[in-house]
């Protein structure tokens, strides 16, 4: 048993590689683990919605991301109807990227490892115990391996989470789905029961979705007869790349956090695919915590800097629950859900709507609150262009920034910490900002008394 690991994530999938990596920013010793011995190689196509495509921004990882991808114009997609986004979306990432999910966890870990994160696959967790010094995880095979905290990345059905005792209520699946990537002979044009999407994903193959109903696999004839069974044709599916199907349970953890160990992802939430929200919510989760608890680690995080982990992020996870429920409500085919999709898609049309609802899918319309009156204060900060490149290109080290129009401002006490830009220039609704480093706003104004307590209050002692 050692103790040269300062965070082992239990999962190697987008979260826990992106965990991996934020942490590895601040010097924390990582180790992941993944129950896998190769990581999943079927294709499935995966969408980064635009607060995502910011984050990956701010890390420097976009390029590498866009070089796999297909944009496509962002919209907000709820409940299935395509409508096009405002025209003036106060972001430069306007557009949804899909993305193959294996190569998403490549590039993810792969710049993880080069941070210096270590990955171990093939190892199944079986046991986590933890005291006040910190955390023993116990592996198939009786390995038990030491560090001071762990973070459970594991999925939906996560043996951390079971492991602490943590509740996960909610409601249990009702419905079943069919989802995955196959060629299409005959693509439907035209209008088709609203159950099914058959969207294209590129290469000639097309993302296939459609109610399970009494099958109990996930087999290619099962598309086919399902797709016969509502549309009256199987549109000519066939070279099924990947296959699966899902239910609709919605479920979100009692807590995040258990003494040492903490919870992220699908491990915290699960819901519907409705909106494709959930691996953007996991990506979301890994980069509020990462600094937060590498601040933990390094010994100069306020002593309740990562309960805000639980009280930021809970609450927005249960938010997107509550919206994909009425997405699958909305989508059920019933009498009733039917004309109220055919009044949303009316409201759509309204500017206001449209825009609340995609601010909705994408996370780009959160507000944590840090008990301010200013309105900017706990939203994302939109990149914007400032002396010498970009807002974003400053984040890539994952340190706070202050951002000072009146170049009269100072963080010299947390060089460490936080870094300083003065630019008269730059495009702010404030003479300054503070940003933590997953981009959103800690402070704004112009008093240095005010700033330096809120200083100490995200980035510790001076």
């Amino acid at each position: 048993m050692t103790s040269e690991t300062d965070v082992i994530i239990a999962g190697c999938g987008p979260v826990g590689a992106m965990l991996a990596a934020e942490l590895r920013l601040h010097d924390v010793r990582v180790l992941v683990l993944d129950q896998q011995t190769e990581p999943v190689s079927y294709a499935r196509i995966v969408g980064l919605h635009i607060r995502s495509l910011e984050l990956m921004a701010m890390r420097g990882l976009l390029d590498r991301v866009l070089a796999h991808g297909r944009r496509r114009p962002a919209g907000a997609y709820f409940a299935g109807i395509d409508k096009p986004a405002p025209g003036d979306i106060d972001t430069a990432y306007a557009y949804l990227l899909g993305i193959p999910q294996p190569v998403l966890v490549q590039v993810l870990e792969e710049h993880a490892v080069a941070q210096g994160a270590y990955v171990r696959r093939g190892c199944t967790v079986t046991g986590v115990e933890q005291d006040d010094d910190g955390v023993t995880v116990e592996l198939a095979g009786g390995e038990r391996l030491r560090s001071r905290w762990a973070v459970g990345c594991d999925g939906g059905h996560s043996t951390v989470r079971k492991l602490l005792g943590i509740g996960f209520p909610g409601e249990p699946a009702r419905n079943e789905t069919l989802m995955g990537e196959m060629a299409v002979d005959e693509p439907p044009g035209g209008e088709v029961d609203r159950r099914i999407n058959v969207r294209p994903v590129g290469g000639g193959f097309y993302r296939v979705i459609v109610p399970a109903g009494a099958t109990v696999t996930a087999t290619l004839d099962d598309f086919r007869h399902q797709l016969r069974a509502l549309a009256g044709t199987d549109f000519g599916v066939h070279s099924a790349r990947w296959t699966s199907r899902f239910g609709d349970a919605t479920r979100l953890a009692s807590a995040y956090r258990a003494g040492r160990v903490l919870l992220a992802g699908d491990a915290a939430h699960v819901h519907p695919p409705t909106g494709g929200q959930g691996l953007n919510l996991g990506l979301q989760d890994a980069v509020n915590l990462g600094w937060k608890l590498a601040a933990q680690v390094r010994g100069w995080a306020p002593p309740t800097l990562l309960d805000t982990y639980e009280t930021e992020r809970r609450p927005v996870a249960a938010d997107v629950l509550d919206n994909t429920r009425a997405q699958v409500a909305l989508q059920s085919g019933e009498p009733g859900a039917r004309a109220m999709l055919r009044l949303l898609t009316e409201l759509m049309d309204i500017e206001e709507v449209n825009r609340r609802l995609l601010g909705k899918i994408t996370a780009i319309d959160i507000r944590y609150d840090l008990g301010s009156s200013r309105d900017l204060v706990g939203r994302r900060l939109p990149e914007v262009a400032v002396r010498g490149g970009t807002l974003y290109s400053l984040l890539h080290r994952g340190r706070g920034l202050l951002l000072d129009r009146t170049g009269s401002l100072s963080c010299d006490s947390w060089p460490d910490r936080v870094d300083l830009l003065s630019d008269p220039s730059a495009a702010l609704e404030a003479p300054a900002v503070l940003l933590r480093p997953d981009g959103h706003v800690a402070w704004a104004g112009d008093d240095q008394r005010e700033l330096d307590v809120h200083l100490s209050r995200w980035f510790g002692p001076a």
